[in-house]
């Protein structure tokens, strides 16, 4: 997959899942502090992230460093070229 076939759908998936939905999602955009998820729609996220991308299960501790969409993108960019965060 090329790098815009993954993050522009992680990015369009992350901004219908917002709280504070955005026009246009940036990869610096914190998805706490500026989009407003809390934990139970950053569980939700992962879930949904797993389910589109076919992804392993993600554990949560391997989860604790992913705060912004950039993150996000480089998680499904690692996860699907079958690199292990």
């Amino acid at each position: 997959m090329t790098d815009d076939a993954i993050a522009e759908p992680v990015r369009a998936l992350i901004a219908r899942m917002a709280p504070d939905t955005p026009q246009r999602v940036r990869d610096d955009e914190r998805l706490i502090d500026d989009l407003g998820f809390d934990s139970i729609r950053l569980m939700e996220l992962t879930v949904a992230l797993e389910r589109v991308f076919a992804l392993p299960r993600q554990n949560p501790e391997d989860l604790a460093d992913i705060l912004r969409v950039g993150d996000v993108v480089g998680l499904v960019r690692g996860a699907t070229a079958g690199e292990r965060r």
